[in-house]
């Protein structure tokens, strides 16, 4: 409809599955993917037993949190246990990973690709007794930074959308002026752990 009427489109956060889009500015989740799995080899050590519960199949999100996990996966040498969806749901989360523990008593440590499943596998493990399993989310919620400060979750990938926002208005600002903007914008992304 926008593209219909002349009106150039930005997108944020997630990309649009039809139309122009003029720029696209997000959290560059492939790197943020890879530095979920860096950090689990950092404390895990290499050839972990991982267990990634991913989010919605076909969104950007996921597609692209899997692929940086996958980096590390190959860069660690990691046994991948199960990669399964969880739909960025705590109570799928939680549900999956129950599931999955059954099958996997040995699993070392999960990457959830949202802090939401993340909380979910959470309470599974402690539900199981399995307190020394280290769990890592993404996006930095505040329910997420929470749990690591409180030291139940080991780390979230926290994204900065004051940045994301910010760079949003400064490209549609360009685009109003006629001025050339990029396709992409990368926003880089931050580990949160206990301090």
């Amino acid at each position: 409809m926008a593209n219909q009427a002349k009106i150039p489109v930005i997108t944020l956060d997630r990309q649009a599955t039809k139309g122009d889009v003029v720029s696209h500015i997000a959290s560059d989740n492939v790197q943020g993917g890879k530095m979920a799995g860096d950090y689990i080899a950092k404390k895990v050590g290499e050839s972990a037993k991982v267990i990634e519960l991913q989010g919605i199949a076909g969104t950007s999100a996921a597609r692209e949190r899997g692929e940086g996990f996958k980096q590390a996966v190959a860069a660690h040498k990691f046994n991948v246990l199960a990669s399964q969806p969880a739909d960025f749901d705590r109570t799928k989360g939680l549900n999956v990973m129950q599931n999955l523990l059954t099958a996997h008593p040995d699993v070392q440590a999960v990457f959830a690709q949202n802090d939401e499943m993340a909380l979910g596998a959470l309470r599974a493990l402690q539900t199981a007794g399995k307190s020394d399993v280290m769990v890592v989310g993404f996006d930095g919620t505040p329910d997420g930074e929470k749990a690591v400060n409180s030291g139940k979750l080991a780390a979230t990938v926290a994204q900065l959308p004051e940045q994301i926002g910010a760079k949003g208005v400064e490209t549609a600002d360009k685009v109003l002026k006629g001025e050339k903007v990029e396709a992409n914008y990368p926003v880089e992304l931050k580990l949160v752990v206990k301090q």
